[in-house]
């Protein structure tokens, strides 16, 4: 089994359609040569059958006159009512009755006989009919050779060598369709060996026709395009993440640096607090990273019935008190079905965000609302509603959805600076996302305002 499964398709295929073909052109060869054979040997036995009722006739009008006349090896036989023969053709002279069989009634009668009175041996048809004279019946007795399967040597031949050809042929045009159908293939394939690091722009050809392969081409084309964009969001996500890790670091080499060409000028806690701050932040770099890395592995989560309102409450109490006063509006009972762990880091990173950009107040908001119907597929139960909103200085609209790219700089006002990672809001919709949800920024007359949605619990 393994051999053949290291056979190329086109080989397989075309055994496969040379077996098939083979095997139809065979039986047809063999319904042809059996249609024949019963044509000739129906034909045979009319020939017999007429002689039979010429002679009859005569017997009938007493006008037979020995010895009758054969045709090649037919035979032929007078018998009386006293089942003896009267007169026979010259190969059958002296010789009994050629069959034991009479018409019992009927005019005609015909049987196979083998052996017995032939001179030429074998299987003869032999036909008996009846004939009428002076009130008694007499019997006339036809042969002819049973005609062979193969009818004619050279019929025989000409049948089975137009099957064939006829197999060869179509194993030929199914190799030919098959090589044709999957040429494209190979051109994909070349291609594809073509694509690397250095190229990964190239893409595929598509083939003239609409088919399967063709489909094929735009998945393969489809997955490339997401390879390259993967790609480049690697090669600046690294980019991105040397920098910001590359920034504490020269902070801490700085100020190491300073304090050792300078020991007399530097001040221990000034140096511990500087270095703290920059491993501070280092930390919480690496744990993010390490938090999406896990994230994106898509690997197996519990699953739980939580109720955001209970959650944010949580959350909010385990805080530390800051000078940003929490409003809460949360509706009851509202409930989804998610990682608790993951939810609660998802709206940490809210709250964290807002706590930094706020002014004086950060507002949380809990509902349940029946979905869209856009979204009603997406949402068959409803939609359960997570709202944090800020007054900090806001997002502009054409600036919203760069927030939630990693490391991402927007204006002055909302940049890192103010003390994140560049990784908090990237990884809350992409919790969000891996529950179903969505997270966007919403309109808000003030401040920025933070929308999760999703599934409602049944």
């Amino acid at each position: 089994m393994s051999t053949w499964h290291n056979v190329s398709i086109i080989r397989r295929i075309t055994w496969f359609t040379g077996v098939v073909a083979a095997l139809l052109c065979a039986l047809l060869a063999a319904t042809v040569m059996i249609a024949i054979h019963r044509y000739a040997t129906g034909s045979a036995i009319e020939e017999v059958t007429a002689a039979c009722g010429r002679v009859a006739t005569q017997v009938e009008h007493d006008r037979v006159v020995p010895p009758l006349v054969g045709h090649r090896d037919r035979n032929m036989q007078v018998v009386d009512p006293r089942g003896v023969v009267v007169v026979s053709t010259p190969q059958l002279r002296g010789k009994p009755v050629m069959a034991g069989f009479a018409p019992d009634g009927r005019k005609i009668m015909s049987s196979v006989v083998c052996g017995g009175v032939f001179p030429s041996g074998g299987c003869h048809i032999v036909v008996a009919q009846s004939a009428y004279r002076a009130g008694q019946d007499w019997i006339v007795y036809g042969s002819t050779p049973t005609v062979p399967w193969y009818v004619d040597p050279w019929l025989a031949a000409t049948v089975l060598g137009a099957a064939g050809l006829l197999a060869a042929a179509v194993t030929f045009l199914g190799y030919r369709i098959v090589t044709v159908s999957l040429r494209p293939v190979d051109a994909i394939r070349a291609e594809l060996d073509r694509i690397n690091e250095t190229c990964p722009e190239r893409r595929v050809p598509f083939p003239p026709g609409r088919d399967e392969v063709h489909d094929l081409a735009g998945s393969i084309n489809q997955t490339l395009v997401r390879l390259h964009a993967a790609m480049q969001q690697q090669r600046t996500f690294t980019s991105d993440a040397s920098h910001e890790l590359r920034t504490p670091l020269a902070a801490i080499r700085a100020e190491v640096e300073d304090a050792l060409y300078a020991p007399e000028e530097s001040s221990v806690p000034t140096l511990g607090s500087t270095v703290l701050r920059s491993v501070d932040r280092l930390e919480a770099i690496v744990g993010t990273l390490l938090a999406m890395a896990r994230l994106q592995a898509e690997r197996p989560v519990e699953r739980e019935p939580i109720d955001l309102a209970e959650l944010v409450t949580t959350e909010c109490q385990r805080r530390p008190k800051t000078d940003k006063r929490l409003e809460y509006s949360l509706d009851p009972g509202v409930t989804v079905i998610g990682d608790r762990v993951q939810l609660s880091r998802l709206l940490t990173n809210l709250i964290d965000n807002a706590e930094r950009h706020a002014a004086t107040t950060i507002a949380l908001r809990v509902r349940h609302s029946p979905a869209p119907k856009r979204d009603a597929q997406r949402f068959p139960t409803g939609v359960a509603t997570l709202e944090v909103n800020d007054d900090g200085p806001g997002i502009a609209p054409d600036k919203r959805e760069l927030a939630f790219q990693r490391f991402a700089r927007l204006d002055t006002a909302r940049d890192r600076e103010a003390g994140g990672t560049g990784l908090g809001l990237p990884m809350a919709r992409q919790i969000a996302e891996a529950h179903g949800g969505t997270l966007e920024i919403g309109d808000s007359p003030q401040g920025t305002r933070f929308v999760l949605r999703l599934p409602a619990a049944p």
